[in-house]
């Protein structure tokens, strides 16, 4: 059964997943995005969600997945909330964990590529 968390009290919550952070997304902050030139900002709330990561500049949400989005009612949520950010005129990137520990390098090249083309196709 899933917790319902109401839109008034994402705050705290954000604030509590800023701080118990994964190590997957400790390392993508802290080895890439906190330095990155264009600003990320960590658990940002849109409606009743909140983001891994978002870049407002580019549009641009980029979400850490875990085992528990690759089970049936993970995908179907995770579609959801990609139809929402989209309806906001958000791009979404999902990457797993297991990109991050793998292909650490990878994802930091796809982020930048989506971040340029993104600020590119906008001027």
């Amino acid at each position: 059964m899933s917790k319902i968390i109401y839109k008034d009290s994402l705050k705290p919550f954000a604030q509590k997943l800023r701080r118990d952070m994964t190590p997957q997304e400790r390392h993508l902050w802290y080895d890439f995005l906190k330095s990155y030139p264009v600003a990320f900002r960590r658990q940002k709330q849109f409606g009743s969600y909140i983001v891994d990561f978002y870049c407002a500049n580019a549009k641009l949400v980029v979400e850490l997945d875990g085992s528990q989005h690759y089970e049936e009612d993970g995908k179907a949520r995770d579609q959801a909330r990609d139809r929402y950010l989209t309806g906001w005129s958000l791009s979404v990137l999902r990457f797993s964990n297991y990109d991050v520990d793998r292909n650490f390098d990878g994802v930091c090249a796809a982020i930048d590529a989506a971040v340029r083309e993104r600020l590119w196709s906008e001027e």
